[in-house]
């Protein structure tokens, strides 16, 4: 192995963790969502390897195939940034559709009462939830859409820094050295993924706040929406 290859292995790794550590849409959504439906850990992780999967496998399909027809790079690095644009769009539009969703289910779980009389003459009043105590089928059905949408949006996401900096200085090599750098950049990014998830999830779960409790799909929304802005307006 040559002391070139090797410097691109330790950077594809380094890339990978960084690239992960400093985009929160990598972690953050399967953190708040695994709170707000109470998903077990391997549940998190498997939704988390999934996506962090489609995420970095599009990427590399991108680029071999760009390798393999002689596409110039700076066409690639435009389909990867207008992939980016549309991942942002869409993980915004998912975060307040999941938002507006956990405002109209916590409405709809408001307590109300219900007078009722008996036969003596005396009146007492029933209170109750409808959510909670009726709950409806269809959307929760909805609500299990959450991981195959967060799948979709993970596949448009792209890994910016892959092809640029990684793929095509490894073609230059061989093949065998592009494979190698595409599986370390991978590892080191699902990796970091399911690292963070893991305390992350582990972390939120402790936390006990009544209001976070009684809001925590409001508050997943809004995550995710920030998650989506972040990465339109400030570039993540």
């Amino acid at each position: 192995m040559s002391q070139e290859l090797i410097i691109l292995l330790i950077t594809a790794g380094t890339l990978g963790f960084i690239h992960t550590l400093f985009g929160p849409d990598h972690y953050l959504p399967f953190i708040v969502l695994a709170k707000a439906k109470k998903w077990t850990l391997g549940k998190t992780a498997w939704v988390t390897f999934l996506c962090g999967l489609g995420h970095v496998g599009s990427s590399i399909v991108i680029g071999l195939i760009g390798i393999v027809f002689g596409v110039a790079i700076l066409k690639l690095q435009f389909i990867e940034a207008y992939r980016g644009n549309i991942a942002g769009w869409m993980l915004f539009g998912f975060g307040l559709a999941y938002f507006v969703w956990g405002l109209r289910k916590l409405w709809k779980n408001r307590p109300h009462k219900h007078p009722h009389v008996h036969e003596d003459g005396k009146v007492h009043e029933h209170v109750h939830t409808h959510v909670i105590q009726h709950a409806h089928v269809h959307e929760e059905e909805a609500a299990n859409l959450a991981p195959w949408t967060l799948f979709i949006i993970f596949v448009f996401g792209p890994c910016e820094v892959l092809i640029p900096l990684l793929m095509y200085p490894a073609a230059q090599a061989s093949w065998h050295a592009m494979l190698l750098v595409a599986g370390i950049f991978s590892f080191a990014t699902l990796g970091t993924m399911l690292a963070i998830v893991t305390l992350g999830t582990y972390g939120i779960q402790a936390v006990r706040f009544p209001f976070l409790e009684r809001h925590s799909e409001m508050v997943a929304g809004f995550s995710i929406m920030l998650c989506g802005a972040a990465i339109q307006f400030l570039g993540l």
